[in-house]
């Protein structure tokens, strides 16, 4: 005898804690925030999460999809708040670190995301720069996605973000799929939390604008911290006070090859097709990192 069928609504892609849901990829970075927050409870972590950016193609429906959901993030304690700008966003997620210096704080740490377009990953410079050196909070983190449009299909100037992300010595993940932007969103904050890190996240319209069904299990990511690398005594996160020049000696002594070894530790930079006699340009990769840190190729 056939089992019933499950009754099935359009805020199942927010309102299951398990399983496999069907889902853009726009709608997959709000299940992300979700998905952290439920990983965090499950590992005995009260954390709260905060999004702030500012829209433009191909995340032109980003904060609609985030006011949409306002009712499961606030289930899930994480906090919407659309920027001014997109300067004004990520200067707001770089306090977002801070909540933890100062006592009294109601959270064991705040998890963040930035978005923007291209364009405005070019003018927050500034703030990823200072932010990143800064570091994050050990129970925190952040993700900052890029749209970007290679094409300038809907956009001025034809605009990627690698470049700016490597500028300020920033990671860069690049999903791959739908299932990708939950997977490797998880990494990312992970990534973050342990090397102390901003972690750029790219987003093209390839795979942003697509639909999948996906798993969005909880304990579907399995995260490993590295045993090749000795973490200085003192860790990567923020601290204060904290002299600027320790803070780039940190930064780039120490930061980087965190990463780079959480990289290694969780097999990041896997080849999805390949082909039988490979020249450069022909691996096509899960997501990106440089294989040493940047600047000191």
């Amino acid at each position: 005898m056939n089992a019933p069928l499950r009754n099935i609504t359009l805020e199942d892609k927010y309102a299951l804690s398990a399983g496999r849901v069907f889902l853009t990829g726009t709608q997959a970075l709000v299940r992300l925030l979700l998905l952290q927050h439920q990983r965090d409870a499950l590992a005995g972590l009260n954390t709260g999460g905060y999004v702030s950016g500012y829209r433009g193609s191909p995340l032109g429906g980003l904060d609609q999809a985030l006011w949409k959901a306002r009712p499961h993030l606030a289930q899930n304690n994480v906090v919407f708040q659309p920027g001014v700008n997109e300067d004004l966003a990520a200067t707001a997620l770089w306090g977002t670190q801070q909540v933890n210096l100062s006592p009294g704080a109601k959270h064991d740490g705040v998890f963040g995301m930035w978005y923007g377009k291209g364009p405005g990953v070019d003018r927050c410079g500034d703030v990823f720069k200072h932010a990143n050196s800064a570091g994050t909070w050990k129970h925190g983190g952040i993700l900052a996605v890029a749209g970007d449009d290679h094409a300038a299909r809907s956009s001025t100037v034809a605009h990627q973000s690698e470049h700016a992300f490597k500028a300020a010595m920033m990671p860069v993940l690049v999903p791959a799929g739908v299932q990708d932007y939950l997977d490797l969103g998880l990494h990312g904050w992970a990534m973050s939390r342990y090397s102390g890190c901003w972690v750029g996240f790219k987003a093209v319209a390839d795979t942003v604008e697509s639909s999948a069904s996906v798993d969005i299990s909880p304990d579907r990511v399995r995260i490993v911290l590295p045993d090749d690398y000795a973490l200085p005594a003192q860790g990567l996160n923020i601290r204060w006070p904290d002299d600027r020049l320790l803070q780039e000696a940190r930064l780039l002594d120490h930061k980087l090859y965190a990463a780079l070894a959480y990289c290694r530790a969780n097999r990041l930079n896997q080849v999805v097709i390949d082909a039988p006699n490979p020249t450069p340009g022909h691996h096509h990769h899960r997501q990106v990192l440089p294989r040493r840190a940047p600047g000191l190729r």
